[in-house]
């Protein structure tokens, strides 16, 4: 299916800038600014010949906002380390950005306090956007608070419930991932579920992944807060599940030292993608998180907060990954 032609496209074709597609498609021109006649037909023409459909959202956003949409990270996001794992929400947000004929402003400038950003220092810039997108695994909760209490538009990406208040969010249904391959181990045969992550003691990404396990595996499954191939007790019906992609990486990588195949002698689970660079030669089992979607949901939502209609909170489905790594337990 071919790309839908944004206002940005129009305005490469015609050489003009998108500003005035805007004020073309709107009818009018900007204050001092006047639309040359042959500029204007121009811009008719290019959007009569591509069929060009103007966003009604992003028309209303024209006539009552700056168009400009904020997105401040926790974390940060270039390095190489975790630049692939929030690369695909980047994505997914200047795509629905551009769609909707918004710019994206990154925040950049906070400082970090006990090892972690602020949104709120002397400085900040927030108002500069019309609303602001927040990613990262640890958002503070205070500041979310804070946010809701002054009436920022914003939402996160990532289900959030701690901040006193409905935080609008676009978050993935790990619980419902995480359940679903533990019945697929269960149903191979596994009897011995092991989890290996922070659990309830994390943040709510990782909360709902063990909430999950738990609902599935049941008094079956036991938790680790560390990755220690010794502390579990293996044998063929064994199957491991892991937060982090890169424990799983780790943990099979010992397991084959000590001359345990994968998944013959023991089974591995990965519950999401990498959050830091881990390379092997496995093919593991699991789920993908929706992450190019989530950021592209986002921008959906605080545009509809900016229209002036309520906040939301979606949960998207993962997508289940066959891999290799997950067999039929051995009697």
């Amino acid at each position: 299916m071919s790309r839908r032609v944004t206002q940005q496209d129009i305005a490469r074709m015609t050489g003009v800038s998108q500003a005035t597609v805007s004020l073309v498609l709107n009818g009018r021109d900007d204050g001092d600014v006047r639309i040359a006649p042959e500029t204007r037909e121009r811009v008719l023409e290019a959007i009569r010949s591509t069929g060009y459909v103007a966003d009604p959202i992003a028309r209303r956003l024209a006539a009552r906002h700056n168009r400009i949409l904020g997105v401040f990270t926790y974390e940060s996001v270039f390095p190489a380390g975790m630049g692939d794992f929030y690369h695909p929400f980047l994505v997914g947000i200047e795509e629905c950005a551009e769609s909707v004929g918004c710019d994206l402003l990154l925040f950049t400038s906070a400082p970090v306090v006990d090892g972690r950003r602020r949104i709120f220092h002397q400085d900040n810039r927030l108002r500069l956007a019309d609303g602001c997108i927040l990613l990262g695994q640890w958002l503070d909760p205070a500041e979310l608070a804070r946010l809701l209490e002054e009436g920022q538009p914003f939402v996160s990406v990532g289900r959030r419930d701690d901040a006193g208040g409905p935080v609008p969010y676009v978050g993935a249904d790990y619980p419902g991932a995480t359940a679903a391959q533990v019945r697929a181990a269960v149903e191979l045969g596994h009897r011995r579920l092991v989890y290996v992550g922070e659990g309830d003691t994390g943040p709510e990404s990782h909360a709902d992944r063990w909430r999950g396990f738990v609902q599935a595996a049941g008094t079956d499954g036991i938790r680790l807060a560390r990755p220690d191939l010794d502390a579990i007790i293996i044998d063929e019906r064994t199957c491991v599940f892991v937060e982090e992609f890169a424990d799983g990486v780790a943990l099979a990588a010992h397991a084959a030292e000590r001359g345990l195949r994968v998944p013959e002698d023991l089974s591995f689970v990965a519950l999401g993608d990498p959050t830091r660079s881990a390379p092997t030669d496995l093919d593991f089992t699991g789920f993908r998180i929706p992450r190019r979607e989530m950021g592209w949901q986002a921008v959906e939502v605080l545009s509809a907060i900016l229209e002036g209609r309520p906040s939301q909170q979606r949960i998207l489905p993962c997508e289940p990954v066959a891999g290799s790594t997950l067999a039929v337990a051995r009697a």
